[in-house]
């Protein structure tokens, strides 16, 4: 019987996901690439009517409705430009595959969907009162990213720091993921306003429950095969 380690055949939920992810957007009248959408004017409609339907509205999340407590599901596969889609699916690639094949494909399915879920629900618990929609899949992709921290933590990861000069250094994976967690808290710290703008609540959530759930659940020392490549430290899923 092979072991689970070389029984593994590739993250396809990862992969999957991502795929997903891409082809919602690409589908969506954000992406810009779909004439039927119009332009100007009824594109602008359409995007807003788009974000309404598919994100989470803080305000009907906490009403309770049915309806309203499917959408951080929704959202998940939803994403405001292009900028924010590939940035998501660039962290989701390269830290997800490991924790996928850790963790197993229905449970790190499993795992993402919670903890999107589980992201949204706190920032939209905290800015109760907003009626501006929330998408993405930051949340989702930082309880990545915690479970990963704890999984991993030795594992070296490639970055790019701006104020090194964007030269590429390795450094251990729990640098730049506490690196990664401070930039979130002090960028939360100076938020103001109701609307979602960029939602670091959900990250600092998302980030939190994945790193506990992962140090609760997996209680030995993950030895890492391969090294990981990761894109720069400061930026946000």
């Amino acid at each position: 019987m092979l072991k689970r380690r070389e029984a593994f055949r590739g993250p396809l939920v990862t992969y999957g996901l991502i795929g997903l992810c891409c082809l919602f957007f690409l589908v969506s009248p954000v992406s810009g690439l779909s004439p039927g959408y119009g332009t100007g004017e009824r594109l602008l409609a359409a995007q807003s009517s788009y974000f309404e339907h598919w994100g989470v509205i803080p305000a009907e999340l906490m009403s309770g409705s049915s309806a309203a407590l499917l959408t951080p599901f929704t959202a998940l596969f939803v994403h405001a430009g292009w900028v924010h889609l590939l940035g998501n699916m660039l962290f989701l690639y390269v830290f997800g595959a490991m924790a996928e094949e850790r963790m197993g494909r229905l449970h790190f399915a499993v795992f993402y969907l919670a903890g999107g879920w589980a992201a949204l629900a706190a920032f939209a618990l905290t800015h109760s009162a907003s009626d501006q929609t929330l998408v993405g899949a930051s949340g989702a992709i930082s309880a990545v990213l915690g479970a990963f921290l704890s999984l991993f933590p030795k594992a070296r990861v490639t970055s790019v720091f701006p104020f090194l000069l964007f030269v590429p250094l390795r450094f251990p994976a729990w640098i730049v993921l506490v690196f990664w967690f401070a930039l979130q808290w002090l960028a939360a710290g100076r938020q103001s306003g109701t609307g979602p703008g960029v939602a670091y609540t959900a990250h600092l959530a998302g980030f939190s429950l994945g790193f506990l759930y992962a140090t609760a659940r997996y209680r030995r020392t993950t030895r890492v095969k391969a090294p990981a490549t990761a894109t720069e430290g400061e930026s946000k899923p």
